[in-house]
This record gives structure tokens, C-alpha cells and sequence, in this order.
């Protein structure tokens, strides 16, 4: 949907910077131009070394967005040379995510696509968090709930709220990081089936594998902070970034409570027994129904020439 350019920033003396060009296609699509600025605009309210930063710049000709020159991979690149990471590291990685998110949440900030892809990895050992195309805030609250967009995010990843297309929090955050802390201390991610559909339903009825059963070398206080992450109703899970970065940072304190010992069996799942996939395909794709109503309808207003 848009290509990034590295280029020089002669007005800051060269400074080296990235900058993210919407495809034409795509930048005359309102949906699309709509969270392009929503990307940008939240961008620039966040400051933290974690965070990507963004760079605003006046008098554009066209729309793009200019950030800080990155040098690293993603988690996603790493992951691919190395699965599962080593235990320590996946602890360190989660334990500097968590900072971020707290500074997203701090400001009213919702990512709500934390995912392998939008964390870099720099060559200084820092992080950056990355790429609010579909984050919510306090100012695009009214936006969000026009296009029900709390169903968006990547399937892998999604709370069993995103799923029912109900509203995320910051606690949408902590599952999507727990997912991705259970991918890093196993290989896999939490709900591994070929039927897209089928995987949808196993997050809202039921409970991941036990990580020590697909990594025996993990710790069982490691296995516990993946799984309250993970937890289906968003009240159990860690009440904010902060608290479960306590916990990982004290790991060897912590208390075990034995939440691999009560993990529930995901419902089975077979057209035509279930109703219940259904539901999960009819909140998946209503975000997307009604932006082509409201589309359609605006057309035909203008062609109509109604002011």
C-alpha cells in the first residue's frame, strides 16, 4: 500500500530519515487517506525510544509521512532465522515491548496490530514499535466506531475481542504481545490450524497449548506470563503493560499459580455443527461491508449533485 524511501533531510543538516509514500491507488481511497493521517497524526503525539519517532514536516505536496532511519530487522526476520528465541532474550524483547506499549497507553493509545512485523530490532539493542495505520485514540474514537474497525488486526495475533468485533483496549495490547511472547518462547504461534476460521474459533472458546509442552527448556514462571497475557477474558489477563513488565523484569521471584494446569480444550469446530463461525466471518467482514455502503452511498450523492 505504500513504499518506503530512504532519503536525506537537508533542512536538518542531512540527517538520514524514511519516508513512507501511499501507493496513487490507495491515496485516493478516503478509507486509506483517512488512516494514513490518523497514522501520522498519532505518531507525532508519541515521544519515546521505543516508539517510532515521527518527523512533521509543513506544506506537503502530497501525502507522506517522514520517521527516524531505522538500522536492524523485525522480530519477524528474526524469528525466521531462529525459532524459538532463547528464553532470556524472548524475556528481554517482551520486557522492552511492554515499556513502549505503556507509553502508548499512557496517552491514549491503542496499537491494536502488535504483531512480529511492526517491532524492530535495532543494531543498537534498542526496539521500535511500529506502524499505527489501525491504532485508536481519544481523537479517532469517533472514527473507529463509525467503521467498527475493533474487528482489524492480524488473525494470529487478534484478542478473542478483535475477533467478536467488540472495542479494544489497552488490554487488546497485552493478548496481541502475549501472542507474540508465546511465539518467541515456542516457535509457533498460540493457535496453530490450517482453517483460518477454525483457528478464529479455537481463540474464543477455549485456551492455547501449554508452552513447556512445546518447549520442555522453558521455565515454568515464563510459561505463566504467556498465559495470563493470554487469557480469553481481558479482566484476567495483566491489568496494564507496566504490571506485566514487573513481572517479567522479577521473573525469578514471581509466583507460580498454575494457570498450565487449567487450560481448557478450544470447542471442536465442523461446518454445518457450528453456528459460531458464522458469527466470526460476519464480524471479520462487516468492517469492510459498511465501508463500501458508505463509499457507494457518498458516490452517489456527489453524482447526483447533492450538496
Amino acid at each position: 500500500m505504500a513504499t518506503i524511501f530512504k532519503a536525506e533531510d537537508e533542512q536538518d543538516g542531512g540527517r538520514v530519515v524514511a519516508i513512507k509514500v501511499p501507493h496513487l491507488e490507495y491515496e485516493s481511497d478516503p478509507n486509506f487517506f483517512s488512516r494514513f493521517q490518523r497514522e501520522e497524526r498519532i505518531g507525532l503525539e508519541l515521544n519515546h525510544p521505543f516508539v517510532l519517532k515521527f518527523i512533521p514536516v509543513e506544506n506537503k505536496s502530497r501525502p507522506y509521512i517522514v520517521t527516524e532511519y531505522l538500522k536492524g530487522c523485525t522480530l519477524e526476520h528474526t524469528l525466521k532465522a531462529m525459532r524459538p528465541l532463547p528464553e532470556k532474550d524472548a524475556l528481554k524483547l517482551a520486557s522492552l515491548i511492554c515499556e513502549a506499549l505503556e507509553h502508548l497507553h499512557e496517552h491514549g493509545v491503542v496499537h491494536r496490530d502488535l504483531k512480529p512485523q511492526n517491532v524492530m530490532i535495532c543494531c543498537d539493542g534498542t526496539i521500535r514499535i511500529m506502524d499505527f495505520g489501525i491504532a485508536r485514540n481519544d481523537v479517532s474514537r469517533r472514527i473507529t466506531r463509525v467503521g467498527n474497525s475493533a474487528s482489524m488486526g492480524t488473525p494470529d495475533y487478534m484478542a478473542p475481542e478483535q475477533v467478536k468485533g467488540k472495542r479494544a483496549d489497552k488490554r487488546t495490547d497485552i493478548y496481541n504481545l502475549g501472542a507474540l511472547f508465546y511465539e518467541m518462547l515456542t516457535g509457533v504461534v498460540p493457535f496453530q490450524n490450517d482453517n483460518p476460521w477454525a483457528a478464529l474459533n479455537a481463540r474464543v472458546t477455549g485456551d492455547p497449548a501449554a508452552p513447556r509442552k512445546l518447549n520442555p527448556d522453558l521455565s515454568p514462571q515464563a510459561e505463566e506470563i504467556a498465559l495470563r497475557a493470554l487469557q480469553r477474558e481481558p479482566a484476567e489477563r495483566y491489568p496494564s503493560a507496566a504490571a506485566m513488565k514487573a513481572e517479567i523484569d522479577t521473573i525469578d521471584h514471581m509466583r507460580v499459580t498454575g494457570l498450565a494446569d487449567r487450560l481448557e480444550e478450544p470447542a471442536p469446530w465442523a461446518p454445518g455443527i457450528s453456528q459460531r463461525p458464522w458469527v466470526l466471518a460476519v464480524a471479520m467482514l462487516a468492517p469492510l461491508l459498511i465501508a463500501v455502503l458508505v463509499l457507494s452511498f457518498l458516490l452517489l450523492r456527489r453524482n447526483m449533485g447533492t450538496p
